[in-house]
């Protein structure tokens, strides 16, 4: 399948099936997401991979109840690492750049799922503290986004985007 194939059959998937996720399939993925471009190639994020049931059922409790996040057998934890950026990029590193490394690692991630024929749900919604505490890490690591993968157990209609004209601006 060609991109612009991939990313018009990519879908937020919120019902996972529950085989476990194969290992080479998720290093692929994982692999992707590293790829991914960074600001000075610094790679200012971590991604945690989640198995547990337990600590799943947590991040889907600290995603304010969004039980779709245990369901899924994977679940992937990307988090920015802002002072890794602020060494060299100052204030700006650390308030975006890296929040930009760890969401375009996470897309990347999404993306590669979808090739290999899983599912994703990108999750925003969710307290930082108590993912933080799942994850058994301080204040210096910054949960930017909650990736839950499976194999998915639902087949989403295109939600449809907004017209062209209201999204791109030409700037002469």
């Amino acid at each position: 399948m060609t991109f612009r194939e991939l990313v018009e059959k990519r879908r937020s998937i919120r019902v996972f099936g529950s085989r476990p996720v194969p290992e080479e399939t998720l290093r692929r993925i994982l692999e992707c997401a590293i790829l991914a471009p960074s600001a000075g190639n610094l790679q200012a994020y971590r991604i945690f991979v989640v198995r547990d049931g337990k600590r799943r059922q947590a991040l889907a409790a600290a995603a304010l109840g969004q039980e779709f996040v245990a369901q899924a057998p994977v679940v992937l934890v990307f988090c920015a690492e802002p002072m890794r950026s602020a060494i060299k990029y100052g204030d700006r590193g650390e308030r975006l750049y890296s929040l930009q490394d760890a969401t375009i690692a996470a897309a990347f991630a999404s993306l590669a799922a979808a090739d290999a024929g899983l599912g994703t749900v990108w999750v925003g919604a969710f307290r930082e503290d108590a993912v933080r505490q799942v994850l058994g890490v301080g204040e210096d690591f910054v949960p930017v986004a909650i990736l839950p993968l499976g194999e998915p157990a639902e087949t989403p209609k295109n939600p449809g985007r907004l017209p062209w004209e209201e999204m791109v601006v030409e700037v002469s």
